[in-house]
């Protein structure tokens, strides 16, 4: 009965993190969607993204790879809307170390361009449309847990990250620098395959 409890808990074990030579695929779908309505007004908000990446693993502990994220937001006013898209693309390199049992614990450094395109139109008794496109560079370091499901397929759970981004705006909207330190005030699901 030991031996087979061993045996087990090594099989399990081998399979707790990637193998060299393997091929990371994993990503992040998000929906949100809000509907609030005042005395006389009202408003919707809908926000889709989805991030893929894609990397290789070049021995047990360290993947490099290359990360992008599609994000569209539009809300909608009684007299307008704001409609949103943002788009990323750069390269990511990730530390993983097995914990034990099933269950593992990285970190992804991530780094690369970023643009954002923002339309305004305003119906009400002045009416306008206003665009302004931005272009710009974000780095960030994100932490997680992978929990190994079978054979390499796994959840990602991440409660936060630190990151620093640009956006320069082409006309008179201001530029934007942002530092986010969001450990504890965000949480993730992701999902990852090891091919």
């Amino acid at each position: 009965m030991k031996k087979l409890l061993l045996i087990t808990a090594m099989t399990v074990f081998s399979f707790a993190h990637a193998q060299k030579g393997t091929i990371l695929v994993l990503g992040n779908v998000g929906y949100y969607s809000e509907k609030r309505s005042d005395s006389g007004s009202s408003s919707t908000q809908k926000t889709f993204n989805f991030s893929p990446k894609v990397g290789y693993q070049y021995n047990d502990n360290w993947t490099v790879g290359v990360e992008s994220s599609i994000a569209n937001s539009k809300q909608t006013y009684t007299i307008g809307e704001v409609k949103s898209n943002n788009f990323s693309v750069g390269g990511f390199v990730r530390y993983m170390k097995p914990i034990g049992g099933i269950f593992s614990a990285y970190a992804d450094l991530g780094t690369g361009y970023q643009s954002s395109d923002i339309t305004q139109i305003n119906g009400g008794m002045d009416p306008f449309l206003f665009e302004s496109k931005g272009s710009g560079f974000y780095v960030g370091v994100t932490p997680a847990l992978f929990v190994n499901i079978n054979k390499g397929f796994g959840l990602n759970f991440n409660l936060g990250s630190i990151g620093y981004s640009t956006l320069n705006y082409s006309n008179a909207r201001s530029d934007t620098q942002n530092f986010n330190f969001s450990f504890g005030q965000a949480f993730s699901i992701g999902i990852s395959k090891n091919f």
